[in-house]
């Protein structure tokens, strides 16, 4: 246990100081206009982490769309290895293998943003729930600045610190704050419904139709339920200020999805054929005729010219056209030699 705690801590001490460091920047930022000790000056610094790292993770993001796409683009070609290996199935999972690494394609990459938030996910919890239960520091936030953030209440009535679970009306030393309640239900249903959604719009719109069958759709298909139902039912233990890091995280993942689909979308897919049609209709609009794309015809090869043999002459006719032969060299020798 003490080496896995050694390998935990090696992990989050780094990701205090980074969380602590954007936290402190923006709270005194958003302090210059607004109360410091209150709570609306935080959670608007949680806003502003966000925003940080999602757009730290803007790279990786890109590479994300790119293996997607390639994973759908080569979907016809796994449907032809699992034709060909389906009897052999680990000669079929080296060729599948083959593949990806010859089309440079991570079938993983999907999953990459989420696995690396989660670690800082995790410090923001650990962060906000050691700071309101006994004022730890963790980074650059001291004891006093954590006794604030962990004490802080929006709008003076919603802790930051506080969950779903934690003010329930029920069980165990019971809270009674409806209001906490209703606030961190409606996050946490902004979260789940978030999650599902980012994931609906990629394989209703940027899918083409030959990948939504085969082992990588039922991965997606898989996803679309699991994560959703995953965080939902653990939102209702998360602090209403990791609520707010990761509700904003996914209304940032999907405008950037719904962007990146819009704009540039997978060949084959529905997006593609609604862009064509935006375009049309700009054209349209713009007065500019529009011209369709005609795929040329591919030229037939010429072919060669049929070689005309020499004819041959008689000894009478050569000596009429001056004994020059209108044959080959070895057809005068032939004459010749008769």
């Amino acid at each position: 246990m003490g080496f896995i705690g050694d390998i935990g801590s090696f992990i989050m001490t780094p990701l205090y100081y980074i969380i602590s460091a954007i936290l402190i920047g923006f709270h005194k930022l958003f302090s210059t206009f607004l109360d410091p000790a209150g709570g609306l000056a935080w959670a608007l610094s949680i806003i502003g982490l966000t925003v940080v790292i999602r757009t730290a993770l803007i790279p990786l993001f890109v590479k994300q769309i790119k293996s997607s796409r390639n994973m759908q683009l080569i979907q016809p070609k796994v449907k032809e290895l699992q034709k060909k290996y389906g009897h052999d199935r680990e000669r079929l999972a080296q060729e599948t293998m083959k593949l990806y690494k010859d089309t440079g394609t991570n079938p993983f990459s999907s999953c990459l943003p989420i696995l690396l938030q989660m670690p800082i996910f995790f410090a923001l919890f650990r962060l906000l729930d050691q700071a309101a239960k006994n004022n730890t520091a963790h980074g650059f936030l001291t004891e006093d600045l954590a006794r604030k953030f962990g004490e802080a209440q929006i709008f003076g009535a919603i802790p930051i610190s506080d969950s779903f679970w934690g003010a329930r009306t029920w069980g165990g030393n019971p809270d009674a704050n409806g209001l906490v309640m209703v606030v961190a239900l409606v996050l946490v249903l902004m979260m789940t419904a978030t999650t599902f959604l980012t994931q609906r719009q990629l394989m209703s719109k940027n899918m083409p139709a030959d990948a939504l069958s085969g082992p990588y759709a039922q991965q997606q298909k898989m996803l679309l339920y699991i994560l959703p139902v995953a965080f939902g039912l653990g939102g209702v233990a998360f602090p209403i200020g990791v609520l707010l890091y990761w509700t904003t995280s996914n209304l940032w993942t999907m405008s950037q999805q719904f962007y990146v689909i819009r704009n540039n979308p997978a060949p084959g897919t529905p997006a593609e054929e609604a862009k064509k049609e935006r375009d049309k209709a700009k054209a349209l609009k713009k007065g500019i005729p529009l011209v369709e794309e005609v795929v040329p015809e591919p030229e037939a090869a010429p072919r060669p010219a049929a070689r005309q043999q020499p004819k041959k002459q008689t000894k009478s006719q050569r000596k009429q056209s001056g004994g020059k032969p209108s044959g080959r060299p070895n057809d005068q020798n032939k004459g010749d030699s008769r």
